[in-house]
């Protein structure tokens, strides 16, 4: 997915110091995820972006999902739990990695002290060991991050949701623990990912309008045309014009 070789390229590529001294240690974490997934029967995910790889904990949340055929604990290498994904309905992992994106974007934009406050809160369908879909409640906070700004760990639960729910499509939010704030995705910084005159050349992209034309339109030249629309495709992790315009259109930037 383009949304996930976007996630990983400003994850990874982070800025990370052997000398930045850290407040608390990777194995603190790691005991915090296996004490979410032994009180709350959850699946938990440190994922430590630095050395691209994820440390699993798996509560009976993973039985339930047909998730145990390794254990109950792996360490695996990358920042992805792709076993887990696979159990995850096409839409929803979508809309997950779309908010994510944005979260980490809006946190990159703050103090490092206020970061803790913030999490993604989500309701997702998730295959059952039967094959039936179940609601399941996601949250992902980002535990640590270095003195640089770099975020460092995040953690990643998988919990059966305790709710009835009418509706069939899940939400997806980015909340403040401390304040009961809902982050709507208008106020999220993910909305300057493109320039205001990107954003226009690809809703006249998306119109089918081409390069020349795109030009007359709004009176510039071609190559500065062409150069927005290569800066589009470069921002975005795209190969083509159709993929940057669908990518656009959900994370609402047009």
């Amino acid at each position: 997915m383009d949304i996930v070789n976007t996630l990983s390229e400003k994850l990874l590529k982070q800025v990370f110091s052997d000398n930045q001294s850290k407040l608390l240690s990777l194995p603190h974490y790691q005991y915090t995820a296996l004490m979410y997934s032994r009180i709350e029967n959850s699946i938990a995910v440190l994922s430590d972006m630095k050395s691209n790889k994820s440390y699993i904990y798996k509560g009976n949340v993973a039985n339930e999902l047909g998730l145990m055929g390794s254990g109950l604990s792996e360490e695996i290498n990358s920042i992805w739990e792709d076993e887990i994904f696979s159990k995850i309905h096409p839409d929803d992992l979508l809309d997950k990695h779309l908010l994510e994106l944005q979260f980490f974007n809006m946190l990159r934009g703050m103090p490092v002290s206020e970061r803790v406050h913030y999490q993604v809160k989500s309701r997702i369908r998730m295959f059952d060991q039967t094959g039936k879909y179940k609601f399941i409640r996601h949250r992902m906070f980002y535990v640590s991050s270095l003195p640089n700004g770099s975020l460092w760990l995040a953690l990643c639960l998988y919990n059966f949701s305790d709710e009835e729910f009418a509706v069939e499509k899940p939400e997806c939010k980015i909340v403040n623990s401390a304040t009961g704030e809902i982050i709507k995705s208008d106020n999220q910084k993910s909305n300057n990912i493109l320039s205001v005159r990107e954003k226009e050349i690809l809703q006249l992209i998306r119109k089918g309008k081409m390069s020349k034309e795109i030009a007359d339109i709004i009176k510039i030249s071609i190559n500065t045309v062409n150069r927005h629309r290569q800066n589009i495709l470069e921002k975005l992790r795209v190969n083509n014009s159709h993929e940057a315009c669908r990518i656009a259109e959900l994370m609402h930037l047009i």
